[in-house]
């Protein structure tokens, strides 16, 4: 069942067919927007995420897109714009993490990382944001990792977060006087197929989450829709954590 409180805007969701992403297509599509979500290599689950938006009374579209893929970044952008209409949510929330020790770390894995989680992120903002009226929103998905990094390993994804934080404190005052808001959202570890609650680090990881648990894509996506809605008007600029307090 739809509800109404995003009722007539349009959403893209990068790297939507999956885990968080699939998440958050499926609840701006609830909340009532049309949804376009790209995918890299997985058609299915993409398809997958379309067809139990449209079963449940939404609109929704995939587009393989490659954030690293310039070109095919601008692409989504144009598509989601010629079939539903316009673009009122940008959603960033495609990235990657290559996880390895400093002085082992290639430079191809390091602007793989960078291609997508900083350039690409990059891309869709600027080619949204043509699109955006008053009360458009922006909203990035980055990591706790941007300021609490726990384990080794972590120093390059943390690099790439860390500068989506302060991407967006600069889009805020960039965009502020057109009346569009950017927020980062900072998950700590959310029980996803890259992140799973029972794999194998799940145990030394719980034991430092204030809250003993894994957070839930559910409730990630919700912290989205509450930044799309109009009750989130006045917030912009922030980068809230979302990580049962890890970094307390």
């Amino acid at each position: 069942m739809v509800t109404t409180t995003l009722a007539g805007k349009v959403a893209l969701v990068t790297g939507g067919s999956r885990g968080l992403g699939a998440a958050i297509a499926k609840r701006l599509a609830h909340d009532g927007a049309a949804v376009a979500l790209t995918y890299t290599s997985s058609p299915q689950k993409a398809d997958a995420v379309v067809q139990d938006i449209e079963a449940a009374g939404g609109k929704a579209l995939a587009i393989r897109a490659d954030s690293a893929d310039v070109e095919a970044v601008k692409h989504a952008i144009a598509e989601t714009v010629n079939v539903l209409g316009r673009l009122d949510i940008l959603v960033n929330n495609a990235g990657i993490a290559v996880l390895a020790p400093i002085d082992q770390y290639s430079i191809e894995e390091f602007d793989r990382m960078v291609a997508v989680n900083v350039r690409g992120v990059f891309v869709a903002t600027q080619e949204a944001i043509r699109h955006m009226g008053k009360g458009g929103r922006i909203i990035m998905i980055g990591s706790v990792s941007s300021d609490f990094t726990p384990f080794a390993g972590l120093s390059i994804y943390a690099l790439t977060k860390g500068a989506i934080a302060s991407f967006t404190h600069g889009l805020a005052r960039d965009l502020g006087s057109r009346g569009i808001t950017v927020n980062t959202i900072q998950p700590g570890p959310i029980d996803t197929d890259m992140l799973p609650a029972d794999g194998d680090a799940a145990k030394a990881i719980t034991d430092i989450i204030a809250l003993r648990r894994y957070g839930q894509v559910s409730e990630v996506a919700g912290m989205v829709s509450y930044l799309a809605s109009p009750e989130a008007a006045f917030v912009t600029g922030a980068s809230l954590k979302i990580d049962g307090g890890i970094a307390a």
